[in-house]
């Protein structure tokens, strides 16, 4: 397996935020079934050999199971009102209860409606879309490469989201080594009293084991020691200007006020990126041979961007397609157009991955008699 992206961290942000601007300007079903079908692809060209690539299928899974959710709950708590008689698209009617007002007064049960049922998948459809993108981004790019390249004034949030983001595989990485020791310690015999207890307090103890080995590595290494200077109290003061100038243009927007949303949206954009510049110079964070960006990764970066776009510009040209409605209830429209655009996505399947190295290959090649696990130059 590869531990190495051919293409830069930045230039995988960038397929993901384009996959997932191609879910939201595009909801319909079967397009967003074509960007699954894409993710895929990509993941099976240039997956990495890393816990977070190995969580892609769990995170799809777990899309899934909220999307199922969605569906039920929606299902038992939207109805149509019945003014003209039954709803058209009835199937079946299970028995109803109306909640307190105090916990919103609502029916649950009653009429299960084909067009609710149907339209509330197809949205929940879409949000496995988008998780399928940003799956497919911690399958294939590297977290590390993200951070180095991005301004030193995120430098620290940007190591606490990777942090983060490592929280699904290892929690997996310790259910799986839980489970091992115990069919060890009961002999391969399936035991399940106390079962739970046995595999729970393991997975715990050893996230807090982490945990604490994490905190003291950080805190080893002088993590968010660094002397606070004029550029930081002066960028702080510009993010507070910033969010109240971004907040009073949200407000204004909803007042219908737009040139005061422009005024007021306009100076919180400048007061964030001023503070961002102030911070970033203000940060000695130093970058050990950080990856830069190639003419491989604009090409494919542009090339990717061509998807939301052109689907952008067919929305301005009122393409019926791109949207699907439930009434009247009908097969999802197709059209080839859309379908061209989000053939930029499949950009990078193009883009042959890197070659194995040579410990890879070695132990490839390696016959299974062979009991040395490490290679002659190791020792």
């Amino acid at each position: 397996m590869r531990t190495t992206s051919p293409l830069h961290a930045v230039t995988w942000l960038v397929w993901a935020i384009a996959a997932a601007a191609c879910v939201q300007i595009a909801p319909n079903p079967l397009y967003v079934a074509i960007v699954l079908a894409i993710s895929f692809l990509v993941v099976s060209a240039h997956r990495l050999d890393t816990t977070l690539a190995r969580a892609f299928p769990i995170l799809i899974g777990l899309g899934v199971a909220f999307a199922v959710i969605r569906v039920v709950l929606t299902a038992l708590t939207t109805h149509s009102p019945l003014v003209d008689g039954p709803p058209e698209y009835l199937w079946f009617t299970l028995p109803s209860a109306t909640l307190p007002r105090v916990l919103g007064g609502f029916t649950v049960g009653g009429t299960i409606e084909g067009d609710i049922v149907l339209y509330a998948a197809a949205q929940a459809f879409a949000v496995v879309g988008i998780l399928g993108a940003f799956g497919v981004f911690n399958a294939v790019a590297s977290h590390h490469e993200l951070v180095q390249a991005a301004p030193r004034a995120f430098h620290e949030p940007g190591l606490i989201l990777t942090v983060s983001l490592a929280f699904v595989p290892s929690t997996m990485a310790a259910v799986a080594d839980a489970h091992e020791a115990d069919r060890a310690r009961t002999g391969g015999r399936v035991v399940r009293r106390g079962r739970l207890v046995r595999l729970t307090v393991p997975i715990l103890e050893s996230g807090l084991e982490r945990a604490v080995s994490l905190a003291e590595s950080m805190d080893a290494r002088g993590f968010a020691r660094q002397p606070r200077g004029r550029g930081d109290r002066a960028s702080a003061w510009l993010g507070l200007v910033a969010m109240l100038a971004l907040g009073g243009a949200f407000v204004a927007l909803i007042g219908r006020a737009t040139e005061v949303a422009v005024i007021a949206g306009s100076i919180g954009i400048a007061a964030l990126f001023a503070a961002v510049v102030l911070a970033s110079r203000s940060t000695g964070t130093s970058r050990y041979r950080p990856r830069r960006l190639t003419r491989l990764d604009v090409a494919v970066g542009a090339g990717v961007l061509l998807a939301p776009l052109g689907l952008a510009l067919i929305a301005g040209i009122w393409d019926q397609t791109l949207y699907w409605t439930a009434y009247p209830l009908r097969f999802p429209p197709f059209s080839v157009w859309p379908t061209l655009c989000l053939a930029a996505l499949a950009i990078p399947v193009l883009v042959p991955p890197l070659p194995l190295t040579d410990v890879a290959l070695e132990a490839e090649r390696r016959p299974a008699t062979d009991l040395d696990p490490a290679p002659a130059g190791a020792r």
